[in-house]
């Protein structure tokens, strides 16, 4: 009884994951697609509990653990999930993707250790083990480096940006493989287990350390769906059906997601993992040299400029992120609505620090999802736009990436922000993106600068803009 039980629970709990990851894939539904994802995770661990009490029971002891642990994650998802700002969003996925290879790794340990308690024997089981271990580790270490990285607490060794270390991460990799070869031959050996682990481990740091920030997004990405394998891989040694299609579901994704970034911002896999930063090869690439050509404006000629357009396309970056001005964004976009002044979104791929990074931070300002425009779709219509303007977005509306073959960024599809009839840039200064070069659009006869802070620039052109009357005809 409890065996049909058990796959009963796992089969509703395989459907409303593959629901929700289908979900995600729309800001509308995406809301409700998480909670029903995380709705499936709790049927998981329910059907593995009764798994176990259907067949040897679970200890007294045990429940202490699973009770506490169940409440001290649970609290800490809560508070993450109340503090974490948008801004830190990829450091946050960072952490929850170490944690899973954590919980992978300690799942293949456990198997590993105790055999007999987890009925973890047989080829099968062993080489889940062995894919487990060596994933998870390399996810958990990644991960956190990843994380400190992000955050500024870690920085890249001078020695690992140089070719020394390929040569450490390859040694790593043959000494992580002769411990698995060591646990396939003998199952009881310690010193394949432990060689793998702190071999992996190390590989895991080795790898994500030298890249650079720019990159960082994609390498997080991908570890997502190294998390996922890990995952299907444990759920091979414990012998969870659901496990083993929530974490091959979880690796596609991650994989597509890192594909979707790395089209996004012109660089191959390759290059990101072995290749550096992609603002170290800024240096020797085109587009350098200083502004000679700038242009900037006050608030209240934009608000004039504005009030006379028919059509203004909104293109918000990682500054707007950062000031988190999207709510006063929306309170200037719904006046220039209430003017008659059609209002679009133009949403690059890679804007902000992750994909969806934009549209969620628009979400949260009650912006309509059918203003939100992405890039393929926006592009076209940039020639009909009055006004554009740019809020903290750098790379993604560089003209480089079109117009010159030596920029490092040649390639790279971006926003044709500059076919608009005027364009309006808000930037605190003349900082370079995460490519570290100069912006064309910048010094363009039909660009402005509106030097400052996102959240009180468009406060005061919210101010302006009343002043103006508009609104009111």
């Amino acid at each position: 009884m409890s065996d049909i039980l058990k796959y009963a629970i796992e089969l509703v709990a395989v459907l409303l994951l593959a629901l929700g990851i289908k979900g995600l894939s729309k800001v509308r539904s995406a809301r409700g697609a998480n909670q029903l994802a995380a709705i499936a995770m709790g049927l998981a661990v329910l059907g593995l509990l009764v798994n176990y009490l259907g067949t040897s029971g679970i200890q007294p002891a045990a429940w202490v653990w699973i009770i506490g642990g169940t409440l001290v994650g649970g609290v800490l998802g809560a508070i993450t999930a109340q503090r974490v700002p948008m801004t830190s969003m990829p450091e946050t996925v960072a952490l929850f993707n170490g944690c899973g290879g954590m919980s992978s790794l300690l799942v293949a340990l456990a198997a590993a250790l105790y055999p007999a308690a987890l009925d973890a024997s047989g080829p099968v089981a062993l080489v889940s083990i062995v894919v487990s271990v060596f994933v998870g580790a390399i996810t958990f270490t990644g991960s956190i480096v990843a994380m400190a990285k992000l955050q500024g607490w870690l920085s890249t060794p001078s020695w690992m940006q140089s070719k020394l270390r390929h040569v450490v991460n390859i040694a790593l990799a043959v000494a992580s493989l002769v411990g698995a070869l060591e646990m396939l031959r003998n199952a009881d050996s310690g010193t394949g287990l432990w060689l793998l682990v702190v071999t992996s481990g190390l590989l895991g740091v080795g790898v994500t350390l030298p890249i650079g920030g720019a990159d960082m997004p994609v390498v997080i990405s991908l570890l997502n769906s190294y998390s996922g394998v890990a995952a299907a891989a444990a759920g091979f040694v414990v012998g969870s059906q659901l496990l083993i299609v929530a974490g091959a579901m979880v690796g596609a994704a991650g994989l597509i997601l890192t594909q979707v970034m790395c089209n996004g911002m012109n660089r191959s896999l390759v290059s990101v993992l072995f290749g550096g930063a992609l603002g170290a090869s800024a240096a020797s690439g085109g587009g350098g040299g200083e502004y000679t050509n700038i242009t900037s404006c006050s608030v209240e000629e934009c608000a004039l400029t504005m009030e006379a357009a028919e059509r203004v396309v909104i293109v918000p970056g990682y500054g707007l992120a950062v000031a988190q001005a999207q709510h006063t964004l929306r309170e200037v976009t719904r006046l220039l609505e209430s003017a008659g002044i059609d209002v679009a979104y133009a949403i690059h791929p890679v804007a902000g620090r992750m994909p969806g990074h934009m549209n969620v931070l628009l979400a949260e300002a009650d912006v309509p999802y059918e203003q939100l425009k992405e890039m393929d779709q926006i592009n076209p219509e940039f020639p009909a736009a009055d006004v554009v303007l740019v809020l903290g977005a750098n790379d993604v509306v560089n003209p480089q990436a079109k117009s010159d073959p030596n920029s490092p960024l040649y390639g790279m599809p971006v926003l044709d922000v500059q076919e608009a009839r005027t364009v309006f840039v808000v930037k605190r200064g003349m900082s370079a993106g995460y490519s570290g070069i100069k912006n064309d659009l910048f010094e363009l006869a039909n660009t402005s600068m509106v030097f400052g802070d996102a959240k009180k620039v468009l406060g005061d052109l919210l101010v302006e803009l009343k002043d103006l009357g508009l609104g009111k005809k």
